[in-house]
């Protein structure tokens, strides 16, 4: 058994990280978009597009099951892919239900960061309608952090001086959980946390994404546990060298 991610880099490899650890005995195969990352400033004809082309070749590679490991595609591709296609597809969505939760009872406010795609799509306004009763979600789009994790740009100065900028018309105070709500910005949870308020919670969707696709697997009756944690990765520009940044991002991040 393989299962397939997918994202439009190496953003999804914070997902398949995760996955790794709570499924070591799983085989994986991981494939990037690279011939038209970033998603997050494109057309949603352009993403679904993309997408469905990405998912055609994985499927020709042997999956049974498949997670888009990003919020973007998830957003614009996810309900035509599971119409399409029958093998179990996961998608994400920015980690706003739990944020809102576990700040129901302190006052604060939620500060999401995801693509200005993500940001602008029905399903993330739906999201934030169904759970955010009190009014407490904030939307702030973070168009340049793809581009700066696609270049594994991971200067701190660099980083503190863009976030600095981005969070200056914000009163921190005011907030208590920062969402990363597009799968790339996980590589820079550390510098993030250095950087703001100690009383500030910093959350992703990662961990529940793949326990949902645990329970998917049960729910088909596909048998787990047979894999040894092997990871075979793709890209649609076949560039050997994006194909060890791959593997170089994803040992980062473990």
């Amino acid at each position: 058994m393989r299962l397939g991610f997918f994202d439009s880099g190496i953003g999804g490899l914070t997902v398949l990280a995760e996955a790794l650890r709570l499924l070591p005995a799983e085989d994986y195969l991981y494939m990037a978009d690279t011939t038209h990352v970033p998603y997050g400033t494109k057309s949603q004809e352009e993403v679904r597009s993309f997408v469905f082309e990405a998912v055609e070749t994985m499927l020709q590679h042997g999956i049974d099951a498949l997670v888009i490991a990003c919020n973007t595609a998830t957003s614009i591709a996810i309900n035509d892919l599971r119409e399409t296609y029958s093998l179990p597809i996961i998608g994400m969505e920015p980690a706003v239900k739990p944020a809102v939760e576990m700040n129901r009872d302190t006052g604060k406010r939620v500060l999401v960061f995801a693509t200005p795609l993500t940001l602008k799509m029905p399903k993330y306004y739906a999201l934030v309608s169904r759970v955010d009763e009190d009014g407490i979600v904030d939307s702030l789009p973070m168009p340049e952090l793809v581009q700066y994790c696609e270049s594994l740009q991971f200067d701190k100065v660099v980083l503190e001086e863009y976030f600095r900028a981005k969070l200056a018309p914000y009163d921190l105070d005011n907030y208590g959980i920062i969402v990363l709500g597009c799968t790339h910005y996980p590589f820079y949870t550390d510098i993030l946390r250095d950087m703001l308020p100690p009383h500030i919670q910093i959350i992703n969707g990662n961990a529940g994404t793949v326990r949902r696709l645990s329970a998917l697997l049960n729910r088909y009756g596909i048998d787990t546990g047979m894999g040894s944690g092997n990871v075979k990765f793709m890209c649609t520009g076949g560039e050997a060298a994006y194909i060890e940044k791959m593997k170089r991002a994803l040992t980062l991040l473990r």
